[in-house]
This record gives structure tokens, C-alpha cells and sequence, in this order.
């Protein structure tokens, strides 16, 4: 039996968004199983989730940098990749000091550390997935 392919694409590209958010839930959630005895291995997990966007932000870079090299570029669009590019390294940023944060909590703020942190990872992830969306466009 063959099964047409615009089909199974276009259900491919609806079905795309409900498993981005529900990784980055489940991302997130994983960070809430951790208890305050187990902060060592929460800060290491949440440092390395951050560190992930580093590749992430770097390959945006590349194709805002080869974008703005192509002959006739758009300066406004340049200049809204370049914003794009600058919250996306604000909210990495922000999720970095969060992930900090989580090492220095005690046994009494370590639910608010967690929370912020996942606040934080959830800002960072939407500001890549704008940054994509426009530097794709």
C-alpha cells in the first residue's frame, strides 16, 4: 500500500509544535523531580540543558551572518535578526544565572530556585524557536 506524501507531511508539520512543547515540558518537569538532597545533579542537568542552546545560537548566528553577506540584503530585516539574535542571548543568559541560582538555593528556596529555572528554560526556548521562525522566513 502506498501512502501519499503531501499528506503525511503536512500532518508531519502540525504534529511538530505539540512534540516541541511537550519536550520542553517534560524538560522542565525533570528539573521539578530532583529534591534539594540531589542539587548537585539538578544544577549539572540544568546547566547542560542551557549549554545545549549554545550550538543552537551559534548555527542561527552562521545563517544570520551568511543572510547579511548575500547580496541585497535587507536592512530592515537584518536589523530584526540581530534583535532576534540579542533577546535570544538575554534569555540565555537569564536561564544561565537561574541554573546558578539553583546551587546556591537552600532547603527552604529550593522549590523557588526550581520554579524560576524552569521559567527561565521556557523563556530561553521560546525565544530561540522566534529567532528560528524570523532568520528561516
Amino acid at each position: 500500500m502506498k501512502i501519499p506524501i503531501i499528506p503525511v507531511i503536512a500532518l508531519c508539520l502540525f504534529l511538530l509544535p505539540a512534540t516541541t512543547a511537550l519536550a520542553q515540558t517534560s524538560t522542565t518537569d525533570s528539573i521539578k523531580s530532583y529534591s534539594v538532597e540531589k542539587k548537585n545533579e539538578a544544577v549539572a542537568y540544568s546547566k547542560k540543558l542551557v549549554n545545549d542552546f549554545d550550538v543552537k545560537i551559534k548555527d542561527l548566528e552562521t545563517q544570520i551572518s551568511k543572510d547579511t553577506s548575500a547580496a541585497g540584503a535587507d536592512a530592515k530585516r537584518q536589523a530584526k535578526d540581530l534583535k532576534e539574535l540579542a533577546d535570544l542571548k538575554a534569555a540565555r543568559a537569564k536561564a544561565s544565572k537561574s541554573a546558578d541560582e539553583l546551587s546556591k538555593a537552600s532547603k527552604e528556596s529550593w522549590a523557588d530556585a526550581q520554579k524560576a529555572f524552569q521559567d527561565s528554560y521556557k523563556d530561553l526556548q521560546k525565544s530561540y524557536d522566534a529567532a528560528a521562525a524570523k532568520v528561516k522566513k
